[in-house]
């Protein structure tokens, strides 16, 4: 079919329509978004990952301690990965590391002013381009979303 719609049911034997150029679509806005980023990381002076790991420091879940095995696992790395990270960020002056005082073992991270300044310009720079990108991402998300029932729609 020529408006992106195939239908699945012989390949997956589930009945299932599959919208191509809608998948297709949401894949190429959210790579466009992610070479935004990574554009814009790389102008900031961070590489793509730097960005990425002050982002998940910033932006950890209120009340969490940011640990190197959090960061890992929010940067979907492994341990020894983030060792590294951690420690090109700290030579850089953009983060500071300091041993946790309940568990001495365990080493908490934290941004410094000059990352916080760093974050701060991109994060603008981000937004704006999401909220540029968000009516095209947000019309195909509402394609893949399960139809509401008139309960849920009303609330109930």
């Amino acid at each position: 079919m020529f408006d992106g719609i195939a239908n699945t049911a012989d390949m997956a034997g589930e009945g299932a329509l599959v919208d191509y150029t809608s998948l297709a679509e949401f894949r190429f806005l959210l790579r466009g978004f992610v070479e935004f980023s990574e554009t814009a990381a790389r102008g900031a002076g961070l590489t793509p990952r730097q960005h990425q790991a002050l982002l998940q420091i910033k932006g950890f879940p209120t009340g969490q301690m940011v640990t190197v095995g959090s960061l890992a696992a929010r940067l979907h790395i492994r341990h020894h990965s983030a060792v590294e990270l951690v420690d090109r960020l700290e030579q850089a002056g953009l983060i500071e590391r300091s041993a946790d005082r309940a568990d001495r073992r365990r080493v908490m991270l934290r941004l410094t002013a000059k990352s916080e300044a760093l974050l701060s310009r991109l994060a603008r720079a981000h937004s704006e381009e999401l909220r540029r990108l968000g009516p095209a991402l947000s019309g195909l998300l509402e394609k893949f979303s399960p139809p509401q029932t008139a309960e849920a729609a009303a609330g109930a």
